[in-house]
């Protein structure tokens, strides 16, 4: 199976509309112009989308656009889930979908395709659905639509397009078939991992010459999502995002740093209901020449805050209210 990038994400969260503040006016992402599913209009002609580029759906979910797709982040209207609902992992056309569904099949996965109906609700050509071992509902997809017009109102500039909208890292009770299932079946290939020692690990997958697409964290018994980054263009941006964090009183649960493997200089803060978010720039892009390697350590400098046992503490407080540990089946 070739998957080509992680191309969006959902999430459940009780307010969405509070996601939608912090996401324009800390991260500097951009309401849809057109939430999924939506009419456009006759190009030039009609009306235009019903959101009228507001990012909101009629349903209470947010859509948010951080570069020519129409959409990268979606955050539903949830008590139940609060964290992960479904990964969108891009494959090359309607015939690489029909045969990454049928490969899934054969090794004996749940794995279905979905309906015209389902794609357009996500804005893209084609779908189908299965799960990883954790439970993580993820859905392979072929043709999204492009709008363009991407504006921050931030003057944010992304890195995404073909590398996909950045990283997502969960948390696995279970590495070895959590691993299996994301080489094995997906064909993403490792990059390197870092050993915290005992049966912890923190393991970076790709699918590009995005250094990570994936990350598969096993630290105890901790299931859910750690964090999803986002890059920016240059240091000043991550900078300015710093600030802002900083005049917003929101926690900074990592310091600013440096990765030690694929060199990102970023920093950690905590979203809204839970999981966190790197906002980083300048990693190394990886080559058809690159080979996996073990590190022993995770940070050059700085990044205060990603050691296991603080990310342990984190988990511990977190699983109380937030629902961060909960991987629960979305829609």
């Amino acid at each position: 199976m070739d998957i080509r990038s992680l191309g969006y994400v959902g999430f459940g969260a009780p307010d969405p509309q509070q996601w939608l503040t912090y996401a324009t006016e800390v991260l500097g992402l951009m309401p849809a112009r057109a939430c999924a599913g939506e009419d456009w209009g006759v190009p030039r002609i009609g009306p235009g989308p019903a959101s009228g580029g507001s990012g909101v759906a009629p349903d209470g979910s947010v859509y948010l656009k951080m570069d020519e797709q129409q959409w990268r982040i979606a955050i539903h209207p949830s008590e139940q889930t609060r964290g992960l609902m479904y990964l969108g992992l891009e494959v090359e056309s309607g015939r690489a979908l029909a045969e990454a569904i049928q490969e899934l099949q054969d090794a004996g996965v749940d794995a279905r395709m979905g309906s015209q109906e389902q794609a357009l609700n996500r804005s893209v050509s084609g779908i189908g659905y299965t799960q990883d071992p954790s439970g993580n509902p993820i859905e392979l997809y072929y043709g999204p639509i492009f709008d363009r017009n991407f504006q921050s109102p931030l003057g944010i500039e992304f890195v995404a397009g073909a590398l996909g909208l950045g990283h997502i890292n969960l948390l696995v009770r279970d590495f070895q078939e959590s691993n299996d299932f994301y080489t094995q079946l997906l064909g993403f290939r490792l990059t390197d991992y870092i050993d915290f020692g005992g049966s912890n690990s923190a393991n970076f997958y790709h699918c590009n010459s995005r250094h990570h697409s994936i990350g598969l964290i096993k630290i105890g018994e901790a299931i859910g999502v750690h964090h999803m980054m986002l890059e920016v263009a240059n240091v000043d941006m991550v900078g300015a995002c710093l600030e802002r964090v900083l005049d917003a009183g929101i926690n900074i649960t990592s310091t600013l740093g440096r990765h030690v493997n694929d060199r990102m200089l970023s920093f950690y803060m905590s979203s809204p209901f839970g999981f966190e978010v790197e906002i980083g720039c300048d990693p190394i892009l990886l080559d058809d020449q690159w080979t996996a390697n073990k590190f022993v350590e995770g940070d050059i400098w700085g990044h205060k805050g990603t050691d296991p046992k603080t990310i342990a503490k984190n988990l511990e407080k977190l699983n109380t209210g937030s629902g961060i540990l909960d991987a629960t089946q979305g829609s």
